[in-house]
């Protein structure tokens, strides 16, 4: 069964989400914590063969103004190296107000600061890819 893997890459952490095996709802999976390109793509290699991913979609932090910031020319030089290290397709998808939603998402169910912290990165991971699911 193939699946489809959401990646919301920020400086310190990566948040990870899934696609279920008929490619209809996306999965917080986990937040991997950011220590150098090589545990980096390590983590997401264990990911993409454990869940047979076939296609990578990444968040992209585009500026209101649709411009890109120096944060969105850190994912485009970060998914060159996806490119670079793995034969699938990567996708770019538009992530502007993600964070914004799952952090509401997280205040609405009445959990903490401190732990809306540890899983925002997840979570914004898993509207990205549902964001991807929905449309295609």
């Amino acid at each position: 069964m193939e699946r489809i893997m959401g990646l919301d890459v920020g400086d310190r952490t990566i948040g990870v989400a899934i696609s279920d095996p008929l490619l209809l709802t996306a999965q917080g999976l986990k937040t991997i914590k950011r220590t150098g390109d090589k545990k980096d793509m390590g983590e997401i290699e264990h990911i993409i063969r454990k869940y047979n991913i076939t296609k990578i979609i990444v968040g992209f932090p585009k500026n209101m103004n649709n411009t890109i910031g120096p944060q969105g020319e850190k994912v485009l030089n970060f998914v060159d190296k996806l490119k670079g290290r793995f034969n699938i397709e990567v996708i770019l998808e538009d992530e502007r107000l993600t964070t914004i939603a799952a952090e509401r998402t997280l205040i609405e169910g009445d959990m903490s600061r401190k732990n809306r912290k540890k899983v925002i990165d997840k979570v914004a991971a898993t509207y990205i890819l549902q964001t991807y699911l929905d449309r295609v």
